[in-house]
């Protein structure tokens, strides 16, 4: 969905409307919410809920009128999606089948707001590449293939996938 933006050019004084304009991952949020709220969808509206109140808090952590990045953005929404795993662990191992399933969906509704994730078989490759720019060769060098391959693939893939893949290949 393309919003209308404008331009103020300063020297004409005008607006100028701009051609394209690809909407930020919090401009997305907050309009999932309102069709969420219209369809009267209730879990994923406390899910979207919950992001939105993320960046807020992101937002006013870092001071008055601060705008976030998208890095910073999909790092709120990898970390919220965490939580759910997370927490529908813990509930499917006590039992609450009705929370987990809760945990689950929410979890499935963010994750639809983050990059797809990376197959094994181009994890491989991008590690493989990383290894090979770096000229790393035994396992002690994991944590200088993991710093770079950590800031490459974030939000890709998952961190513990890329640790297992750096270890296969160094191994």
């Amino acid at each position: 969905m393309a919003a209308l933006a404008y331009l103020y050019n300063t020297k004409q004084r005008t607006f100028v409307q701009l051609k394209s304009h690809i909407m930020s991952l919090t401009e997305k949020i907050s309009a999932d919410l309102i069709k969420a709220m219209k369809a009267k969808d209730k879990v994923s509206l406390e899910a979207i809920r919950a992001a939105k109140t993320a960046f807020v808090l992101a937002r006013s952590e870092k001071g008055a009128g601060s705008i976030l990045t998208s890095d910073e953005e999909l790092k709120i929404i990898q970390k919220l999606v965490k939580q759910r795993r997370e927490s529908a662990v813990i509930y499917k191992e006590q039992n609450r089948m009705d929370l987990y399933e809760k945990e689950v969906v929410e979890a499935d509704v963010l994750e639809k707001y983050l990059p797809a994730k990376m197959t094994d078989e181009e994890l491989t490759i991008v590690v493989r590449e990383i290894i090979e720019r770096l000229g790393a060769k035994t396992a002690a060098e994991m944590g200088k293939v993991m710093g770079v391959a950590s800031k490459e693939l974030a939000g890709k893939a998952d961190g513990r996938d890329i640790s297992v893949k750096v270890k296969e290949l160094l191994s």
